[in-house]
């Protein structure tokens, strides 16, 4: 059974075999799914509830298109704050990542990521700390290069990654499997150790290990990381894909904008990284 490399879909069902329904061209008998309903034991809790509408594509379209209009809302709000007040950069940077990241802890651990309220909460506050981080990452106060042109390359840079995920995964040409699926969780857990271990250094080490000062070696770590977290998407696609099938209610929607909205934050975050490094002389 596959799993998923984002915290908020690994608390989702799974169920056997590859996933291409909805999000894909489908393969033999997906058409069937809906017809052989009672034969998966684990998902008869969806059966108790006949008066809910069953998820859909347009129902994961429109609940993320929603928590990413907010979180950009927050964003721009933040970032123009920070611009008027630059004190506040580093306010909205680490509170807004701190709450942001206890909310997906709530989310995830007390099985609230259908909930649209803990959902949007959390865009909203993940909207400050992008803004404000944003900011941080161009403005010359903080250490920063290329201004405003460089935040809209970024985003670009990530919508464009994910638009190419998307049809990477529609046509099928990378199968989300067992094998393919441990190896990203592994390579995200390993980013994760490595981030942690950097950050603790540099409070010994100036530059820490050195995959945050913009050097060769941090140029390399930002192009691993956005590779992992690009081929995040087709696991969450997969995922995603999954539930559709297994008729899941429509509020579960709210849960998977929640998994896609955390690996763009991350997808973008990385990128930005990255950019400013090539723009800093």
């Amino acid at each position: 059974m596959r799993t998923t490399s984002n915290p908020v879909f690994r608390q989702l069902p799974r169920q056997e075999g590859g996933g291409y329904a909805n999000f894909g061209s489908g393969v033999t008998g997906a058409g069937q799914m809906g017809q052989q309903y009672g034969q998966y034991p684990q998902y008869q809790p969806y059966q108790q509830a006949p008066t809910t509408r069953a998820m859909t594509i347009d129902d994961v379209v429109t609940k993320t298109a929603i928590t990413l209009g907010v979180l950009a809302v927050s964003a721009i709000v933040s970032y123009g704050l920070t611009n008027a007040n630059t004190a506040l950069a580093p306010l909205f940077a680490v509170g807004g990542g701190l709450i942001g990241f206890v909310l997906l802890m709530v989310a995830v651990f007390t099985r609230k990521m259908d909930n649209p309220v803990v959902v949007l909460s959390y865009a909203v506050f993940e909207g400050l700390f992008v803004g404000a981080l944003s900011f941080m990452f161009t403005n010359i106060e903080f250490g920063g290069v290329g201004g405003k042109p460089l935040i809209a390359q970024a985003v670009l840079g990530t919508f464009g990654v994910f638009a190419g995920m998307l049809v990477v995964y529609k046509t099928g040409a990378i199968r989300v499997t067992p094998r393919f699926t441990r190896v990203i969780v592994g390579g995200i857990f390993g980013i994760v150790v490595l981030g942690l271990g950097n950050a603790i250094a540099s409070f010994f080490i100036d530059g820490g290990l050195g995959l945050r000062d913009g050097g060769p070696l941090a140029i390399v770590f930002s192009l691993v990381a956005i590779g992992f977290a690009a081929f995040s998407f087709l696991i969450d696609f997969d995922a995603a894909d999954q539930l559709i099938r297994a008729q899941a209610p429509e509020k579960a929607a709210w849960g998977v904008a929640l998994g896609l909205t955390v690996t763009l934050v991350w997808l973008y975050t990385e990128i930005l990284r990255l950019l400013t490094y090539f723009n800093n002389d």
